[in-house]
């Protein structure tokens, strides 16, 4: 398949720069994925709409602090931040730190800007020299491994002195303290938990605890995992052949009792419904993982996945068999990324671009802080 095939045209005024003003207040594209027709619905009727049957499954990551800010040892830098005190001690260029993933306590992949500057060995110092950090191995596109110095609680210390890792279309200016606050608390779900994201799991923002209550009162199960977004959720497809393309891993956890109601679930009869991509690509993964051969017991297809923590390094393009996910409420997404590979092999390539042509005409908010599409 031909990355060209996932590209759209898309006007700079669809990106949503905001969040709406209140959760559940976005609009909701309700897509057929068999016949490829829909609805222009309201995410606040979501509860009504759901036919009943489905488990939601839902991504409590909790996005950390984890943009940062440094500059070389010996190399003096401005560092953007609301305390004028650490903006004024540095006068040049700062180098841009976005953790993605921890590897071992204190080690952590990142993405560093400008990376050709930043070679293996060097130290990174951030704020007052509260934080340092070495370049112990260098990757491709801006990849760094970095090792923070003693740090008993490093996430603590993010929560001062990091940002909100912000896609890079959403233009903010680090300085601002009301714009800091706002993300603080929107860029966040109402469900969130386990602090080791990098990117929030945009599809869940919209909820809100009267909406999960709502959804509770119809019968429905809400099942929690977590998925670890990072690289892999949200890095660029590079090759022009997308089944070229290898997806960064992502850790997950599946909790003990959702697997057990999924299977139980799955013996109702009952449909699972994925609250964005980060959970189909958790679920896809575990069930493949888990997947069970022809010729053992027909009992067995019940058990759709193991419990438990593993990494996700799944491709979902077009083409892919799904084992678990029977629908899907998710954002809009960018074009000739991996996320609108994922859609379009769930929905069909042809069905999504034409909604998305609809979306974009009829005027939806696109991509983290948009609207939203129910696929089913």
């Amino acid at each position: 398949m031909k990355l060209s095939e996932l590209d759209y045209a898309l006007p700079a005024e669809r990106i949503a720069q905001e969040p709406p003003e209140r959760r559940d207040a976005a609009r909701m594209l309700l897509l057929d994925r068999a016949r490829g027709d829909w609805q222009d619905r309201q995410f606040r009727e979501f509860p009504e709409i759901l036919r009943g049957d489905e488990m939601l499954v839902i991504n409590t990551a909790r996005v950390i602090p984890a943009r940062l800010f440094a500059r070389r040892k010996g190399v003096r830098s401005e560092t953007p931040g609301p305390n004028p005190r650490v903006r004024s001690q540095f006068l040049q260029s700062p180098i841009e730190v976005l953790l993605a993933r921890e590897i071992e306590p204190n080690v952590w992949e990142a993405l560093v800007r400008p990376g050709r500057k930043v070679g293996t060995g060097e130290r990174l110092i951030f704020a007052d020299s509260e934080l340092q950090a070495e370049v112990i191995a260098r990757g491709e596109y801006g990849l760094r491994m970095l090792r923070f110095d003693g740090q008993n609680d490093l996430l603590a210390l993010l929560e001062r002195l990091g940002h909100t890792p912000l896609p890079p279309y959403i233009h903010r200016s680090y300085s601002d303290r009301a714009e800091e606050a706002l993300d603080r608390e929107r860029y966040q779900t109402v469900f969130a938990k386990h602090p080791r994201a990098v990117a929030a799991p945009t599809a869940g923002l919209h909820f809100t605890p009267e909406i999960l209550e709502r959804i509770r009162a119809r019968g429905i199960p809400i099942l929690e995992l977590t998925l670890d977004v990072g690289l892999g959720t949200f890095q660029p497809i590079r090759s022009d052949e997308v089944e070229k393309h290898r997806m960064h891993c992502e850790a997950y956890q599946i909790p003990d009792e959702t697997a057990a109601a999924l299977g139980a679930g799955r013996r109702e009869g009952r449909r699972v419904l994925a609250v964005g991509t980060t959970v189909v690509r958790a679920l896809e993964d575990a069930a493949t993982k888990c997947a069970v051969a022809p010729t053992q017991s027909p009992v067995m297809k019940y058990h759709v996945m193991a419990a438990g923590k593993a990494a996700a390094d799944i491709f979902i393009y077009p083409g892919f068999e799904f084992r678990i996910v029977d629908g899907l409420l998710t954002n809009f997404h960018l074009p000739r990324t991996s996320l609108l590979a994922m859609v379009a092999a769930f929905a069909g390539r042809e069905h999504i671009l034409r909604a998305y042509q609809h979306a974009i005409s009829e005027g939806y908010r696109f991509y983290s802080y948009g609207d939203c599409m129910l696929i089913r």
